[in-house]
């Protein structure tokens, strides 16, 4: 279903990477509205860089030509869909292939999944029970980590400027790295490990690759090779311990190790969830935290909310289902921030949008990042509303787009409950306050992020 120093375009690079060379250039657009190449190489690129990133070029190119355009990599049509309506008759809801995990695995050059429909709802279903079962077995692990950082903010004095994205990453580095590879991350100096190598990878999956330059230096194309070896070292080494063994404490690796995966997908997927976990669960928390900061009124709504739930007591996995309200917060979170902007699949058979025909074999983006902005499906979509969510059909559009329900990828909902968590334990002893005249810029990648740190303050309610 889903980042930092990555080229802007690594999305679209990234998924055309993985089929350009498959099937022949074609040069049409199948009369679909949108600009002819820039260059003839390197097709509409240059445009794109132009707007800054893929998602703020896609924000254009729907305003000038509507809800489905196209443009050109390289020699090769690509077509956007960008309004709920030209989705609804694009997505299928039977689809396993997450998008997301499929681009990085390119990217990375693994080889395993792509399997037929059988194998790959396998594989989605032990993703979702690895999930289940690591959340509900490291709880008081992940209200622990919680509680440490809130004494952290709790110590500081009311004035002091606290950096969001760089206690975000910290905090979801360790949560996600013990619940998703177990106790080898107790260790903090583990824990920095491998913060340092997943940052390695993570800035030249995208950019290095794909624009060449990786391979133009010696010293980069060492590094990153080093990193990835060291990740998949630890990654080996915790998949044989774990195998073979009933260990109480559930992790999500082991929900792989017991399915029915060889050595190299176990390693494969377990690269991908840790690597895209803690991105997506960084960004979300800090996102949340950011917005929260700047509306007194949801705030205070969410604590009423947790107040109610909770009162005196401790935090329980039993009464995180009653959030309902906290729920809507991390939805709007997720649309406001446009956490995800793009995403795409290739057209397997030859189809069609309202009056247009998508041949097949075409790179389709799904412009996310334009959806939801869109003033038609979301009133006021600049604000931060919440509430908006109360509304079951507004939900129902949301699961549509990947974002919950049966189609939210197992990252995102991984996300969604860390999250949850931290929020419960911070907003039900803190009022999370901004820092007076910033503005927050944001950086549209794969994942989206502030261009530069954000910082808040806190008081004790």
């Amino acid at each position: 279903m889903l980042d930092f120093a990555i080229f802007a375009v690594t999305f679209l690079l990234a998924l055309v990477a993985a089929v350009l060379y498959l099937y022949p250039a074609s040069r049409q657009a199948a009369g679909i509205p949108g600009i002819t190449p820039t260059d003839e190489k390197d097709g509409n690129l240059p445009d794109i860089v132009n707007n800054g990133s893929l998602h703020e070029f896609l924000v254009n190119l729907h305003e000038r030509y509507g809800p489905v355009v196209s443009f050109w990599f390289g020699r090769r049509p690509v077509v956007s869909l960008g309004t709920v309506n030209v989705l609804k008759q694009h997505i299928n809801p039977n689809k396993t292939l997450d998008p997301f995990e499929t681009m990085l695995k390119s990217l990375l050059r693994y080889q395993s999944g792509g399997g037929n429909v059988s194998e790959n709802y396998t594989r989605k279903k032990l993703y979702e029970n690895g999930v289940t079962d690591s959340l509900q077995s490291n709880f008081a692990l992940l209200l622990k980590l919680s509680e440490e950082l809130l004494n952290k903010w709790l110590s500081y004095p009311e004035s002091q400027h606290i950096p969001l994205c760089q206690h975000m990453l910290g905090f979801a580095m360790k949560s996600v790295t013990q619940m998703v590879m177990g106790s080898t991350f107790e260790d903090d100096q583990e824990v920095i490990r491998f913060q340092k190598n997943h940052g390695t990878v993570w800035s030249e999956i995208g950019k290095g690759f794909l624009d060449g330059s990786l391979d133009e230096s010696t010293t980069r194309k060492k590094q990153y090779e080093d990193a990835l070896m060291q990740l998949e070292s630890i990654l080996k080494k915790i998949i044989k311990e774990r195998k073979g063994k009933n260990i109480s404490q559930r992790i999500f690796i082991d929900s792989l190790v017991q399915g029915n995966l060889n050595d190299q997908q176990i390693l494969e997927d377990s690269m991908i969830f840790s690597l895209a976990s803690c991105i997506i669960t960084a960004k979300l928390c800090t996102w949340a935290i950011c917005f929260l900061t700047t509306s007194e009124e949801v705030q205070k709504k969410l604590y009423e909310e947790i107040d109610q739930v909770f009162g005196k007591g401790p935090i329980t996995p039993e009464k995180m289902e009653q959030l309902r309200y906290c729920r809507q917060v991390l939805c709007e979170t997720v649309r406001t921030a446009k956490l995800t902007p793009v995403s795409a699949r290739l057209q397997d058979i030859e189809g069609k949008i309202d009056k247009f025909i998508i041949p097949r074999e075409t790179l389709v983006l799904y412009a996310l990042g334009v959806v939801l902005q869109d003033p038609s499906t979301w009133p006021s979509p600049y604000k931060f509303d919440p509430d908006r969510f109360n509304d079951e059909s507004v939900m129902n559009t949301f699961s549509l787009l990947g974002f919950s329900g049966t189609q939210e990828c197992s990252e995102l909902r991984f996300a969604y409950m860390v999250t949850t968590v931290l929020l419960s334990v911070l907003v039900r002893r803190l009022h999370l306050l901004p820092v007076e005249g910033q503005v927050i810029e944001t950086k549209y990648e794969l994942v989206t992020s502030s261009k530069e740190e954000a910082w808040i303050t806190v008081s004790k309610r």
